[in-house]
C-alpha cells in the first residue's frame, strides 16, 4: 500500500508571495513553496485578503524607485490573482488580528497573517526576518522563509 503525500499547508505573507515576481533573496525558495499549488494532492497555501493589495503596493514602490515597468507589473498581478490561493476575508481575522498586535507589539497587517495561521491551523511563512524573529518565542507557528521546511513534491504514480 502506497502511502498517500500530505499536502504542503501554510499562510503566505507578501514578503513571500511578492518573490514568485520580483527576483529578490530566497525568490527560490518561494518558488518551491508555491510549486505545492500545483502538486496531487494540490498544496493548500492561505493568505488575508490584504494579501493582494500588499503585493500591489509592493510593485508600486518597485515601479516608483526602481524603474520597474507597470505593464510587467500588472501582469504579474494577474499572475498573483490567477494563483489557486486560499483567500479569507479580513472582516474574519481583524478581532483576532487586534489582539495579537496590541500583545506582541506588531502592525495590524503583519497580526492580520498570524491570526490566519491561527485560525485554520497552519504554519506562517513570512520573508521578513525580523518578524520571525520577534515571533519566535511566541506561541505562534511563524517561520522565516529560509528555515521553513518545504517537503519535496509529491511523485505521482502511474496509473
Amino acid at each position: 500500500m502506497t502511502a498517500v503525500a500530505t499536502p504542503l499547508k501554510c499562510v503566505v505573507d507578501a514578503s513571500v508571495g511578492i518573490k514568485l515576481f520580483l527576483a529578490e533573496a530566497l525568490s527560490d525558495r518561494a518558488d518551491a513553496l508555491f510549486l505545492h499549488l500545483a502538486a496531487d494532492p494540490p498544496g493548500e497555501i492561505y493568505v488575508p485578503d490584504l494579501f493582494f493589495i500588499e503585493c500591489t503596493n509592493i510593485f508600486w514602490k518597485h515601479i516608483r524607485r526602481s524603474g520597474y515597468p507597470p505593464g510587467k507589473a500588472q501582469g504579474d498581478l494577474a499572475d498573483l490573482g490567477a494563483l489557486a490561493l486560499r483567500s479569507i476575508p479580513t472582516s474574519v481575522l481583524m478581532a483576532e488580528a487586534l489582539a495579537i498586535a496590541v500583545k506582541e507589539t506588531l502592525s495590524a497587517y503583519e497580526a492580520c497573517y498570524v491570526a490566519l495561521a491561527q485560525h485554520v491551523g497552519v504554519p506562517m511563512v513570512t520573508a521578513d526576518e525580523k518578524l520571525a524573529r520577534a515571533l519566535a518565542g511566541a506561541p505562534y507557528a511563524v517561520h522565516w522563509l529560509k528555515d521553513f521546511p518545504i517537503p519535496p513534491l509529491p511523485v505521482s504514480s502511474p496509473t
